[in-house]
């Protein structure tokens, strides 16, 4: 791996303050969210993006590091970079001893940064070190009240004195410290770091727009390990759970299924629970979606029905389309070759590309975030589907779509022409009836319980 690096000792440092990166040990406060595998693989991609800001300065690069021998470190920086083992009790010390260090050999500015920081760019240590020359000490602001990094042209202890590191108040206390003290602070630009699982979840927002956050190691990672709730409602299915059971009982292992029981009056539920946790609440597809969201864990909400075949890879698609939009459904089509359902099928899709009107046989996907910040699922006896692809419509809220397709099946439209195209026309007076807002009630008998 090739280091470019300026020549040795150009007057100013850049610590890195970090850790090896050993599972159990790294990144514990996403834990249990992520396992301690996913915590140091991401910690590991923190580490390269930052690396490749910080070769595009023109400072000299020096590892400070706590925890086991440095080897992915070493692997990372090169041989040539120094790797300094971090030495006193606290926080606070061990950064003042770090930055007394490198005085000591010799450079007349230092900057100290943390690696929680995929987000940062060579822009800010490139501020920070201009800042430098007319402050005593600067500071880089986190969004949530903390710092990732302080610099200074000779020791401040005052700097170090904050005792508490974990706070929101972190970055207010250590200003207000250093002022009392009679020295001058300036701030560099703010950065976001990552600690929490709601700092995950927030960077994956800003990565749907920004795609230099998605092509970086961490918007890779992030976005390849994101976690599938499957949420499937049913109501007297015998007949059709055991094949959608099949289907996700080779999910991988980011992806949780849930089954919604509306009250069953068949052995449905009995032969869910033989493989899978049901809950069982009333009838109603809107309750019972809302139901099994509020019961789920994942980043990601998919929302599916029982009588769908999904296409090999269904959770990788998903993310692939979530590392880019909030919200999508699955490309349809039908296990017939009638002229109509074609018809329909391309109609389907048009509508959920270019209209942004996803049916929820296409199988809804969503942001969980966005999901219950919309209002969940408006919990009418038909039509919530509609309702809610409207609703994401009107704030301007544009779907993806999969590039494979879900089989959706036709068991509502009968058998031949005359009752598919009956079964079309139906559904497209109920919508507008819909829209126009007459009684739901009455549109839901219109339709009719096919099981």
């Amino acid at each position: 791996m090739r280091n470019r690096r300026k020549k040795h000792n150009s007057g100013r440092a850049l610590i890195v303050f970090t850790r090896e990166p050993v599972p159990g040990l790294t990144k514990t406060r996403l834990m249990p969210y992520m396992s301690a595998d996913e915590c140091a693989a991401l910690h590991k991609c923190f580490l390269r993006d930052i690396r490749r800001q910080l070769l595009r300065t023109d400072a000299d690069i020096l590892v400070f590091y706590e925890g086991d021998d440095p080897v992915f470190l070493r692997k990372l920086w090169g041989r040539k970079t120094p790797m300094i083992r971090q030495s006193g009790e606290g926080l606070g010390e061990r950064m003042r001893r770090a930055v007394d260090c490198v005085f000591g050999m010799g450079y007349t500015e230092a900057v100290l940064i943390g690696t929680d920081l995929p987000e940062m760019k060579a822009d800010c240590i490139g501020k920070a070190f201009d800042l430098i020359g007319d402050h005593d000490v600067v500071l880089g602001p986190t969004w949530d009240g903390g710092y990732y990094l302080i610099g200074m042209r000779r020791m401040h202890p005052e700097a170090f004195a904050n005792h508490s590191y974990g706070g929101a108040d972190v970055l207010e206390a250590t200003v207000n410290g250093l002022k009392q003290a009679g020295l001058s602070v300036a701030l560099t630009d703010p950065c976001r770091d990552i600690d929490v699982p709601e700092d995950i979840a927030s960077y994956r927002r800003r990565m749907r727009a920004d795609r230099r956050l998605r092509r970086s190691h961490t918007g890779r990672f992030l976005a390849e390990s994101a976690k599938i709730s499957v949420i499937i409602p049913v109501y007297n299915e015998e007949k059709q759970v055991r094949s959608i059971m099949r289907q996700l009982g080779t999910a991988d292992g980011r992806t949780e299924v849930i089954f919604v029981d509306g009250g069953s009056t068949d052995g449905t539920a009995a032969l869910i629970e033989k493989r899978f946790p049901v809950t069982v609440t009333g009838k109603g597809r809107g309750r019972q979606l809302n139901e099994g969201a509020v019961k789920s864990s994942g980043d990601i909400l998919f929302f599916l029905h029982c009588d769908s075949r999904l296409p090999s890879g269904f959770a990788d698609e998903i993310r692939r389309v979530m590392a880019r939009c909030g919200w999508g459904c699955f490309g349809v089509r039908f296990p017939s070759r009638n002229f109509f359902m074609l018809t329909n099928r391309i109609i389907s899709n048009f509508r959920a590309f270019c209209r942004r009107i996803p049916f929820g046989d296409q199988g809804i996907f969503i942001d969980r975030e966005l999901f219950f910040e919309t209002g969940m699922f408006p919990e009418i006896p038909i039509m919530e589907d509609y309702a809610f692809s409207l609703k994401l419509k009107e704030r301007g809220i544009r779907p993806g779509v999969t590039r494979r397709r879900i089989t959706t099946s036709i068991r509502r439209y009968g058998e031949g022409t005359q009752g598919i195209l009956k079964t079309e026309w139906s559904m497209y007076r109920m919508r507008r009836r819909f829209r126009r807002g007459e009684d739901v009630n009455a549109l839901a008998e219109i339709y009719g319980d096919i099981r």
